[in-house]
């Protein structure tokens, strides 16, 4: 997949101070071209969680610039349905099927019914789930109830969609599914996508570029383009390439 020269995000000089004195981020720089698929990676404690919320629009940082799709992420992710936020759990309500939950973004938004439908049925196909369209969540498996959570993500068409750890709590083989359900998704909707993980298997997999944090406080420690070509597959996963990408990540951690 061509990747494009513009800058999806910039960060500059970024540092997160809270209320209690605690220096979660010290002056992180960061870009993000249009189309990439980037995971962070670090210990706990880190920040990666706090750097993407504040890519987000979800957290503000101390100091330095955040810039989003040319614009400050805060507003865009008030104002618009640019920018798609995965969270760690799926959170969907219970009283309401998967159509109900999926298109909740939009009925918010004061979208029509019709046309509620109509985006809510194509972001279904996309995670496959057109078949649980009036299903409710107890009747859901939690990689269900993930891409549930993907698609309502999705069902604004959104152009940057920022993951934090979505599929931590999964199995193996449902997260192996995810992976190229995701890596899909992606190709399809030429979305950038900013994805938080422990899993350095996951962030070689996944991504074109991983950038790994080191703590106390946050910081960008290294980043490490992931030249394999897409689509991937187990073949690339059992590769001597994929190993030593692995393995780089894995030593630039540590060092970190």
């Amino acid at each position: 997949m061509a990747m494009l020269a513009e800058k999806a995000i910039h960060i500059s000089n970024v540092t997160k101070r809270y209320g209690t004195g605690t220096l979660a981020l010290r002056e992180v720089d960061l870009d993000i071209g249009e189309g990439e698929f980037v995971s962070l990676v670090g210990p706990s404690g880190c920040g990666k969680s706090t750097l993407l919320r504040i890519m987000a629009g979800l957290g503000e940082a101390t100091e330095g610039v955040v810039s989003v799709l040319g614009q400050p992420s805060q507003q865009l992710m008030k104002t618009s349905g640019q920018l798609g936020f995965v969270f760690q759990e799926a959170n969907l309500m219970p009283w309401r099927t998967v159509i109900e939950n999926v298109e909740l973004p939009l009925e918010l938004r004061g979208v029509g019914k019709k046309e509620r439908r109509e985006e809510v049925d194509h972001v279904l196909r996309l995670v496959r789930l057109e078949n649980f369209r009036d299903s409710y969540p107890k009747a859901l498996s939690g990689g269900m109830k993930m891409r549930v959570s993907i698609a309502r993500s999705l069902v604004s068409n959104p152009k940057i969609l920022f993951m934090d750890e979505p599929f931590g709590a999964l199995d193996e083989m449902t997260r192996h599914h995810l992976h190229q359900e995701l890596l899909e998704i992606w190709r399809q909707s030429k979305l950038t996508v900013v994805f938080v993980t422990h899993n350095v298997f996951e962030a070689v997999y996944l991504s074109s570029k991983v950038v790994i944090m080191k703590s106390y406080p946050g910081q960008i420690g290294s980043k490490i383009d992931i030249p394999a070509p897409y689509p991937r597959d187990d073949e690339f996963q059992a590769s001597a390439t994929f190993g030593q990408l692995v393995d780089q990540v894995s030593k630039a951690l540590k060092g970190g």
